[in-house]
């Protein structure tokens, strides 16, 4: 195999119910693996925990380098927009982590979680959700 790096971009969706990890060529628009964490466990509790992650994150490891792929982008994404947390779930940790230790490179990891801009008007009328 020679020394240079075939790239592919791993988009890390990790939100508190479940975890999504999907592999696609440099450009992203052609799929090479997807898994996501209620494909590991049986119990939805479960879907979105780092144990999850880490299975779907091997499993995704191993087909990319089936397909030639050595080095990935990371791309976390949140749920984000005007009612979802922009943090990402546990799994997204777990998720690089496992990338890393499965021999792949890593190269830049961004957070693309959507940010809202004007958009819908909050709940909670006028004063706010007194507490």
């Amino acid at each position: 195999m020679s020394n240079s790096t075939r790239w592919g971009v791993a988009h890390i969706y990790a939100s508190y119910n479940n975890v999504i990890v999907h592999l696609t060529d440099i450009s992203g628009a052609e799929t090479i693996a997807l898994a996501s964490g209620g494909q590991m466990v049986k119990s939805d509790r479960m879907e979105s925990s780092p144990t999850a992650a880490m299975a779907a994150a091997r499993k995704v490891a191993e087909l990319g380098r089936d397909q030639g792929i050595n080095g990935v982008h990371v791309r976390i994404k949140a749920p984000g927009g005007h009612n979802g947390p922009s943090s990402p779930g546990p799994g997204a940790q777990a998720a690089i982590r496992t990338l890393s230790r499965s021999g792949i490179r890593i190269g830049r990891i961004d957070d693309v979680t959507p940010e809202p801009h004007g958009g819908c008007r909050p709940k909670g009328g006028r004063r706010g959700r007194r507490v």
